[in-house]
């Protein structure tokens, strides 16, 4: 790589610049868990603060101190500048470490914290100020000969100025909150609007400003580091051009259609951007990158760690939060651009709790199961353990895994294998997905434009076949069976299934079918599921896992039971399988016409009246639930005949919000 290196900074006293003894870290989930490893790595104590939904999450147990944050909500609880820092006073703590999200790029709480006497672990206030506006950041930007995308801040000016398809962007935003593609006039003010309203509620700042829109496209950020001594690095590109609702859900290093020669460009254009407001510590350069003019325009700046940084930290070797902590502490890089190099490549997919079947819509629930792959070997950073509850209250992000390896065509394999054997079980998500985008074929040619998903359609979810679902079921017969024998209060010696007289065969009741077995004289179990039959050997039953033989294939196997069923981990696949009803449940679907919360959520807007007459696809209803806000149109014309929800109201998954009687 070229060098690329600042004059003196010029903020450098912004951090204080001592070596830290305690650190709190004022986040939650992965990010916490992934400070608070290094900070012990580097022998540094740590506190946490929790909201009450966090009470029993991991990072709050490892943490070396954690302390509780009363709030209104959960989410709101972080955001609480004045109690965190009051925490970081109490506990002794002399550092605080923001992570990413919530009050990561929050110039006035990097204030505070410096002006307590704390060191801030982040970049310069002036710089989470100048580029954690947007707008500022693009007239940097410009000013500092950095290329930009057309853009306007005011609504009267945005289809003259910018053209459609525009997108309407948070100012203080990240992580896709506050953003929304419009593609005519007609829209437009209904998504200014929406944008706003998420914005404010994710960021406190509900300021919007419209961009050209590019289809086709790459999305393309840069790692910067850049310390008090006045040299500044970047480390390599990484490409995060799979998304959803703007969201990145894949992102890897480095890209595979960037050359040495565009690195060194772009990365010289990334630190231009981070000197022009005297940038230390980590940070993101981001651009959106034309392939075919092989053009690139800066989007903005975030002047955090990103959620994706794990895969630099793995091409290149370099720990990016131990990096962050020295900076703090006033040290310098002790490197230049010369001696940073790629090794590899590395792919990161985010695990979330979401149904990819109903456009990747949130869901909530417990883990019942988790248990990341033994092999291959692969990075998890996540947030959750067994038994963690997803709630409503957050990002529904479950975990990062990440892959290194010497090729990309290895490394997406490689990821993809080891989430078919995470075990993961009680929630709907989006598993089936990622493993699905990480083998197709044009993931593979490295055909990864922002528009992937649309144009490439990988499987939402991954379909069972007859056999797989029939092993599964012999599993789960197999396996209770085992349970049973191991837990009888007497007769324990004898086996499993034993008889001194014909009887009927054991039974399995699953909703779609009935399995039947029946043990044979040489230990083995005859196995019938309508037409098709089999011979097994069970072998083991440890824990939840399974070692059995069926007809001659054998085989590992894990099950979990959940509320409804069983799901069986078998090799290369996971079957969910629901239990038959003994006594049938009545009938507890709302009523016809229905308009129905499509998870648990609070009513933000209501656009309807009992009496109004609506139109096939007019939004009724506006919910926020996991941060982002959820438009419930109606199906079909007609006439509202009941309104069941007010503004302010907390509903649950499946209520029925309004009724909409068909014309």
């Amino acid at each position: 790589m070229t060098t690329a290196t600042s004059t003196k900074n010029s903020n450098a006293g912004a951090a204080v610049g001592r070596p830290m003894a305690k650190l709190l870290v004022a986040n939650r989930g992965e990010i916490a868990r992934r400070i608070i490893r290094t900070a012990h790595d580097m022998g540094i104590a740590t506190v946490a603060v929790y909201a009450e939904g966090d009470s029993g999450a991991p990072f709050v147990a490892e943490a070396g101190q954690a302390y509780a944050l009363d709030g209104r909500s959960s989410a709101e609880t972080y955001l609480d500048m004045a109690k965190v820092l009051d925490v970081a006073l109490r506990s002794g703590a002399d550092a605080v470490h923001p992570g990413y999200g919530f009050l990561s790029e929050n110039a006035a709480f990097a204030r505070a914290v410096i002006a307590a006497g704390l060191v801030w672990v982040g970049p310069p206030p002036q710089a989470i100020a100048a580029m954690g506006d947007k707008l500022e950041a693009k007239r940097l930007a410009i000013a500092a000969g950095v290329p930009t995308l057309p853009m306007a801040t005011e609504l009267a000016d945005a289809a003259a100025a910018v053209g459609f398809p525009l997108l309407v962007k948070a100012s203080a935003g990240g992580g896709g909150k506050g953003m929304r593609v419009v593609e005519s006039a007609a829209d437009l003010v209904e998504a200014v609007s929406s944008a706003q309203r998420e914005a404010r509620a994710s960021f406190g700042d509900d300021t919007v400003f419209f961009e050209r829109y590019v289809r086709q496209a790459r999305h393309i950020e840069v790692q910067v580091l850049g310390d008090t001594h006045g040299t500044i690095v970047h480390l390599g590109e990484r490409e995060c051009s799979i998304q959803r609702r703007h969201q990145k859900v894949v992102e890897e290093a480095p890209s595979p259609v960037i050359d040495a020669a565009q690195r060194a460009e772009i990365g010289a254009a990334a630190v231009a951007a981070a000197r022009a407001v005297g940038y230390c510590s980590a940070g993101t350069v981001e651009f959106l990158y034309d392939e075919q003019r092989r053009e690139f325009s800066f989007l903005e700046m975030n002047t955090r760690l990103q959620v994706e940084h794990p895969v630099t930290e793995l091409v290149t070797g370099i720990d990016l939060v131990r990096e962050q902590l020295r900076i703090a502490e006033g040290a310098a890089l002790g490197y230049s651009q010369q001696d940073v190099n790629l090794s590899g490549h590395a792919i990161e997919v985010r695990l979330y709790a979401e149904d990819p079947e109903h456009d990747f819509l949130p869901a909530a629930g417990t883990v019942v199961v988790w248990e990341p792959a033994a092999t291959p070997v692969v990075r998890y950073d996540s947030g959750i353990e067994t038994g963690s509850v997803i709630g409503v209250e957050f990002d529904p992000m479950l975990a990062k895994i990440i892959s290194h390896a010497p090729t990309r065509r290895e490394a997406a394999l490689k990821l993809a294998l080891a989430l078919e054997r995470t075990r993961l079980a009680g929630l709907v998500t989006n598993r089936d997905f990622l493993v699905a985008t990480l083998r197709h074929e044009a993931f593979l040619a490295a055909d990864t434009t922002t528009d992937f998903i649309e144009r490439h359609s990988p499987a939402r979810r991954r379909a069972d076949n007859e056999d797989e679902r029939f092993t599964a079921a012999v599993v789960v017969a197999m396996y209770q069976q085992a349970v049973n024998r191991a837990s009888a209060l007497e007769l324990g010696t004898i086996p499993s299934g034993w008889r001194n007289s014909v009887m009927p065969a054991q039974r399995l009741e699953l909703a779609e079918h009935t399995l039947q077995y029946s043990a044979r004289r040489d230990g083995r179990f005859a196995v019938a599921l309508g037409e098709r039959q089999g011979i097994v050997r069970l072998h083991a039953v440890q824990g939840e896992w399974v070692d059995l033989e069926l007809d001659g294939h054998r085989m590992r196997a894990a099950v979990a039971t959940v509320a409804n069923g069983f799901v069986v981990e078998l090799p290369g696949a996971s079957v969910a399988l629901e239990r038959g009803e003994r006594f049938p449940q009545p009938d507890q679907t709302g009523p016809a016409g229905g308009l129905v919360a499509p998870m648990p959520g609070k009513i933000i807007e209501v656009r309807a009246a009992v009496g109004d007459a609506v139109t096939a696809g007019q939004v009724l209803v506006i919910m926020e639930a996991m941060k982002m806000e959820h438009h419930l149109s109606t199906p079909a014309d007609g006439t509202v005949a009941e309104v069941r929800v007010a503004v302010g109201d907390q509903v649950d998954n499946g209520a029925v919000l309004l009724v909409v009687e068909g014309d």
